[in-house]
């Protein structure tokens, strides 16, 4: 089946996988009634991982960006920004970009392999008007755009003797083939390497057949004669060729032993440049080298005195300059990249004098002195159109410069928001929004329009877990994060006593659990969760026995009565209440004096199990307003329960929305109520909703332009503005939405 997704309508059609059949009749997909929306991204700029950047080769100034989590992106070079091109496309998968591929003659063409895991749906997206809107077309093999190998490529390419001819190397199950533009594929039957078994462990993958590149200069009968596919995985590893337009094939003899072909890029006149790779990426790579092949022949040239350990992955041609190249290291220490002017001869070391200006996004400096040149160097392009012009990825940003000789590389980054958000905090004073990220730590947001300065540091935790304010001294905020593997840190825990705008590390003494032999620090050992009482007195840690301080953390208690394995939720309004979930017991615990004694209250409704938290970022079922003591909100297996009485007694609050996360932001004008905010489905339609009436009706304020692919991992309502709504997604950013008409 073939989907046209636009940016207000949906419209389905029925095409064969493996051919055009007639078409079933047209479908029309009605949104639900909504509330017109603005929406927004708080800007950060980058982020994430972005494993390739592609130039056009048809149009000056045209380029995209995949990303892993996130979707595509085209460069505007007008707007002098990049647009997100597939902020309309529900379908989560589609948001991981296997591979992307800009028709070299026609510029509106573009096509992306779109399919983030391997156990979900992948489909070819077609767009013939830049990425504005896209056909989808389901395809039989696999992708794993966000897994293990996600920088190899490009994956898919376009015959530019034949722009109808599509190739496409896949991880699990082979080479296929299109032959009319991308509206049905075939598996290539000749091709030696048929695919490889998929592992079972979830974080896993093949890398499959790593790259396709079309020899331009071969061309006969209308189309490309001469063509290249390089299999990366370890049975047939390898670069091999045909010479008869696809029909046959044979593996290239020669070239590095051992490693795998990354990347790779070919000349006009039919020479190739090869990244090799002793491993897929974009961990674990650990070394690698860069060979030339030219009539038949292999060079190895790797650049001499490279720095010591990684590899090689990025590579690309100028193909406005012959001879021109460039590679970069991979897992290097630090990484580099390399420029050649004479086919990889002799190579300029250009990370060694650059110079990174980061105004456009400070935070990238991190806790150093000034920013390295970056790490996970997958995508690298020399534009076409100018061979001074050079840009590359990392995993946090994307970075290009106008004059590579210049030594000055800048963000390019302006429209690309491609992270994962974990955690938000809307105070009800100070700063208007704190976000904690993965892998970037999060921010303090005063200008929503403006990369901000600095990430939490004091301690530098690389992914805040749970974010918590006192809700009556909302300067007073608490964090909890943890760092990457074989990092070492003293702390997970943080306190704020300005907003989040400076942090000093909070220590919970080592004790044992029942059972243990040893005491232990618990704090870094399951990164528990913090919070705080409403007036800033009291902070509560989710260890295993939930450990309470009254003193800024100098000394801690264990709560009497508390329950075991659960975290303490405190009442935002009256700053001696704390709310405990006890799971086994499916009860309510209630501290009344500041958590050092807790009662079990009612028994709680609904199955409290499927509550429970599936890990440490999921956000927490609990949910205490800040506008009156002792209004709880629980949501419970897409069901939304509120008490009004400090959790003495529940009541089901949702009508027929079913909840995924909910949130709670300022009454609407004249309204007791909090305005309720919530990501679920009602009628059919997944969304954003809004409800000014304590949940007892809902309105979508998202709409088909503006869905992210569903992925959405929080919501966070503004309790000092009404109807604003903070979305967390999973890959496209922190964004906003506000009434359109106040």
């Amino acid at each position: 089946m073939s989907t046209l997704f636009r940016a207000a309508a949906v419209a389905v059609f029925a095409f064969a996988i493996a051919g055009v059949d007639k078409p079933a009749a047209a479908q029309t997909v009605r949104a639900a009634p909504s509330v017109p929306y603005r929406w927004s991204n708080v800007k950060v700029g980058g982020g994430g991982f972005s494993p390739g950047v592609v130039f056009s080769r048809a149009e000056r100034g045209l380029a995209y960006l995949r990303t892993d989590i996130g979707g595509a992106y085209r460069w505007d070079a007008k707007a002098k920004r990049w647009i997100p091109l597939q902020d309309g496309i529900g379908e989560s998968n589609y948001h991981g970009i296997e591979s992307i591929a800009a028709d070299p003659r026609d510029p509106d063409i573009v096509y992306l392999a779109a399919g983030m895991y391997r156990r979900d749906p992948a489909a070819i997206l077609k767009s013939v008007d830049r990425g504005a809107s896209w056909r989808v077309i389901p395809v039989p093999f696999r992708m794993g755009g966000n897994e293990p190998g996600r920088g190899l490529g490009e994956r898919l390419a376009i015959d530019p003797n034949n722009p109808a001819i599509l190739y496409f190397g896949s991880r699990f199950d082979g080479l296929w083939r299109s032959t009319d533009s991308g509206e049905s594929w075939s598996k290539v039957a000749s091709f030696p390497h048929a695919g490889r078994t998929a592992s079972e462990k979830r974080w896993n993958s093949n890398a499959g057949v790593s790259f396709i590149l079309f020899d331009r200069s071969s061309a006969k009968d209308g189309k490309s004669q001469t063509l290249y596919a390089a299999v990366a995985d370890p049975d047939g590893q390898g670069l091999y060729r045909s010479v008869d337009g696809g029909a046959s094939w044979a593996k290239v003899p020669g070239g590095p032993m051992g490693l795998m072909p990354a990347k790779g890029d070919i000349a006009d006149d039919g020479r190739l440049v090869v990244a090799w790779s002793n491993w897929m990426g974009p961990n674990h790579v650990s070394g690698g080298a860069v060979w030339r092949l030219a009539g038949g022949q292999w060079s190895d040239i790797t650049p001499r005195g490279a720095r010591h350990g990684g590899g090689y992955m990025a590579v690309s041609l100028a193909h406005g300059a012959p001879g021109m190249l460039a590679v970069a290291t991979m897992n290097a220490s630090p990484d580099t990249a390399y420029v050649s002017r004479d086919w990889g001869e002799t190579w300029i070391d250009i990370g060694k004098s650059s110079h990174r200006d980061i105004s456009a996004a400070p935070w990238l400096r991190f806790d150093e002195a000034e920013a390295d040149f970056g790490h996970w160097i997958a995508g690298l392009a020399i534009d076409p159109f100018d061979a001074g012009r050079i840009a590359y990825t990392t995993g946090a940003t994307v970075y290009a410069t106008d004059n590579w000789s210049s030594g000055l590389w800048r963000p390019w980054t302006d429209g690309v928001e491609e992270t994962a958000i974990v955690s938000l905090a809307s105070p009800t004073d100070g700063a208007q929004l704190i976000s904690g990220f993965g892998d970037i730590a999060g921010f303090v947001h005063d200008d929503f329009a403006v990369s901000p300065p600095k990430m939490h540091l004091g301690p530098r935790l690389v992914t805040t877990i749970n974010l918590d304010y006192a809700g009556r001294a909302p300067e007073v905020v608490v964090r909890s994060g943890r760092v990457h593997e074989g990092w070492k840190t003293e702390a997970t825990l943080a306190l704020s006593s300005d907003g989040g705008r400076s942090w000093r590390p909070i220590l919970v003494p080592a004790y044992a659990e029942v059972g243990e032999t040893e005491a232990k620090r618990h704090d870094l050992a399951k990164t528990p969760a913090i919070t705080v009482s409403a007036d800033g007195s009291v902070l509560a840690v989710a260890t295993p026995t939930p450990l309470f301080s009254h003193d800024g953390g100098a000394t801690w208690t264990s709560g009497m009565g508390a329950p075991r394995e659960t975290r303490a939720v405190a009442d935002k309004v009256d700053p001696q209440r704390f709310y405990m979930l006890d799971f086994a017991s499916a009860k309510l615990f209630v501290s009344t004096d500041g958590g050092r004694k807790f009662r079990a209250a009612a028994p709680l409704p609904g199955d409290l199990w499927k509550a429970r938290a599936y890990n440490v970022e999921t956000p927490w079922p609990l949910v205490a307003s800040p506008f009156a003591a002792g209004d709880l909100w629980l949501g419970i297996g897409g069901t939304l329960y509120r008490s009004r009485d400090g959790g003495r007694s529940f009541r089901v609050a949702s009508k027929g929305l079913e909840i995924k996360r909910f949130a709670l932001g300022k009454p609407a004008e004249g309204a007791r109520d909090p305005t309720v905010f919530a990501f679920g489905t009602l009628g059919g339609v997944t969304g954003i909703w809004r409800s000014t009436d304590g949940a007892a009706s809902w309105t979508r304020v998202n709409d088909d332009a503006n869905q992210w692919g569903n992925r959405i991992r929080l919501i966070e309502g503004d309790p000092r503005i009404f109807g604003r709504v903070y979305v967390g997604t999973d890959g496209r950013g922190l964004l906003y939405g506000e009434p359109a008409v106040r």
